[in-house]
């Protein structure tokens, strides 16, 4: 079947093994001083290890793969004890994966093993772009009169997906490539940071087409003359991809292009 899997690129991989303890399934294994994927049974395809990856050498991919299969994976998981049982629960909650935890749990309660209480709690796999927070409570109310601001965006669509690599508005652009969520999280947004640019958004971990979209941006950055990039992204690790994502298209498209980094954090403040 083909299905989401994870892929390792071993060029990049230098064998630290963050990626082993994001993985509770337990798909991962430091072989030869490389991160492999010993089992497509194992692997949800979710990313729980992308976000541990310090060299950007984990995306994924959709190909053709074994199905998962989560008995086989809890016959892994309980091995390890009650920690990553929970982390992994954890980990399907946190991603809406309801059949694949009712499954876990059957197969606990089949085996009299405890289950142990996994729901609203931080991450311990690795993905805490994904984990429920109130942040009402950090947000202060204006009493002063409020502010209104001009609209800076100069073109759509913004959706990397969408856009044409030939827009006449990319000649000599000066780009703003962003995760979708940062406009959300940073208030001034527009102001800050869209203001005599074009932008351009994608979501590195929700989006399907990592690749498409290295081949999209190497073909602006050959056919445009573009004369600046900033990168602005959530703080969550996961989001850091769009970086990895526009450094290969740089290195596709044979450019040397300054980037400006600005990382958001989830209370809308710049890091």
């Amino acid at each position: 079947m083909e299905r989401d899997i994870i892929k390792i690129n071993e060029e990049k991989c230098t064998g630290c093994g963050n990626c082993i303890t994001g993985c509770p399934e337990g798909a991962l294994q430091i072989i030869d001083g490389k991160a492999r994927l010993v089992s497509d049974l194992f692997c949800d395809g979710l990313g729980a290890c992308i976000g541990d990856c310090p060299e950007g050498a984990i995306e994924v991919e959709r190909r053709e793969a074994e199905p998962y299969d989560e008995h086989e994976v809890m016959g892994n998981i309980v091995k390890a004890g009650p920690n990553v049982i929970k982390a992994h629960l954890q980990h399907l909650q946190e991603h809406g994966q309801d059949e694949l935890v009712n499954q876990a749990i059957d197969y606990l309660e089949a085996n009299n093993i405890e289950v142990p209480d996994y729901e609203e709690k931080p991450l311990a796999c690795g993905c805490p772009g994904s984990m429920v927070q109130d942040l009402s409570q950090n947000r202060m109310e204006s009493k002063s009169e409020p502010q209104i601001f001009t609209a800076e965006l100069k073109n759509w669509p913004v959706q990397l997906q969408l856009l044409n690599p030939n827009a006449p508005y990319f000649k000599n652009a000066d780009l703003l490539i962003a995760a979708d969520c940062a406009p959300f999280a940073y208030a001034n947004f527009h102001q800050r940071f869209l203001k005599d640019k074009i932008l351009i958004i994608l979501c590195p971990k929700l989006d399907k087409t990592i690749d498409q979209y290295v081949d999209k941006l190497a073909q602006i950055f050959e056919k445009q003359d573009i004369k600046s990039i900033s990168i602005v992204h959530m703080e969550v690790p996961c989001c850091g991809g769009i970086e990895i994502i526009v450094k290969r298209a740089l290195e596709k498209a044979q450019k040397n292009i300054i980037i400006k980094d600005y990382t958001i954090s989830i209370n809308g403040e710049i890091i």
